[in-house]
């Protein structure tokens, strides 16, 4: 059974939801924009019935009790730093960490930066951080598929059409998330000053710093439909994890796969953990 937990740190108290005996495992699960925690419940329902501690919590920005209005406060410093603080708070000295969308660029940046704390990474969708740049830089296809960017880094231009027809919004999702997760979705971003919050996160990225090779046990999961991330990148993260690295391409599915894959993605993960338990 899923609980709702709300986690102090010293950012502020961030929103979450858990399943699984409190002495599990720990596996942390980061979402992704512009959704929130809901997006991995089937991956917590599944990783509870196994015996993990699995817990998601609602980003910076994202949770109310953590929702700084200066661009600058959403750096990827700060973001990592809330990963940690949560799992100081809930006790993880270890912890696997799971990342999607965004969420996976916190995951891959976290993982780099304190693997004696990570014990092993899944990332879903978005590449490894130095790939993903490189090929914006050079590559036409992922020039093409990172233009939404630069619309979402213009301050008041997506906050005023949401304001217009936040319906439109839902076609973001591409028919391939559950309807309620949608409306739960659309209707957190109305919250007062909520979507300049997650847009804060794309407007932050010229602050971000690189991010070094991952050298804990990594599993990526990318897939052929997904709109924003092309293979450049996808096919070059190999090269930026010096662990153990497994790659799973999904056939004929679009990035939103913890919702439109969740049986697939679930059971991919399980198998990850279990291979990975020291």
């Amino acid at each position: 059974m899923t609980e709702h937990l709300s986690i102090p740190t010293p950012a502020g108290s961030f929103d979450a939801i858990a399943a699984g005996p409190e002495d599990g495992r720990g596996v942390l699960l980061l979402h992704g924009f512009p959704q929130s925690s809901l997006e991995w419940s089937h991956q917590l329902a599944e990783l509870g019935t196994h015996g993990y501690r699995a817990i998601a919590f609602d980003q910076r920005g994202y949770s109310p009790g953590v929702r700084p209005s200066e661009v600058a406060e959403y750096t990827d410093e700060q973001l990592c730093a809330d990963v940690l603080a949560v799992a100081d708070e809930l006790g993880w000295s270890r912890f696997d960490l799971v990342g999607h969308d965004w969420g996976a660029y916190v995951a891959w940046a976290t993982a780099a930066g304190s693997p004696d704390r990570v014990r092993t990474l899944t990332a879903v969708s978005v590449p490894h951080p130095a790939p993903f740049r490189e090929a914006v830089r050079t590559d036409e296809d992922q020039q093409t598929r990172s233009r939404y960017m630069q619309t979402f880094r213009q301050a008041g231009v997506t906050e005023r059409a949401f304001a217009e027809n936040p319906q439109a919004f839902a076609a973001l999702f591409e028919r391939a998330v559950p309807h309620d997760h949608v409306r739960e979705y659309l209707e957190r971003l109305a919250e007062p000053g909520a979507l300049t919050a997650a847009l804060n996160w794309y407007r932050a990225m010229h602050l971000n710093g690189p991010v070094d090779p991952v050298t804990v046990p990594t599993m990526y999961v990318w897939s052929t439909e997904d709109v924003a991330v092309g293979s450049t990148a996808a096919l070059a993260t190999e090269h930026y994890v010096t662990g153990p690295y497994r790659f799973e391409m999904l056939e004929d599915l679009t990035h939103w796969l913890p919702e439109q894959a969740a049986e697939r993605l679930s059971a991919l993960l399980l198998e990850h953990l279990a291979a990975h338990r020291a």
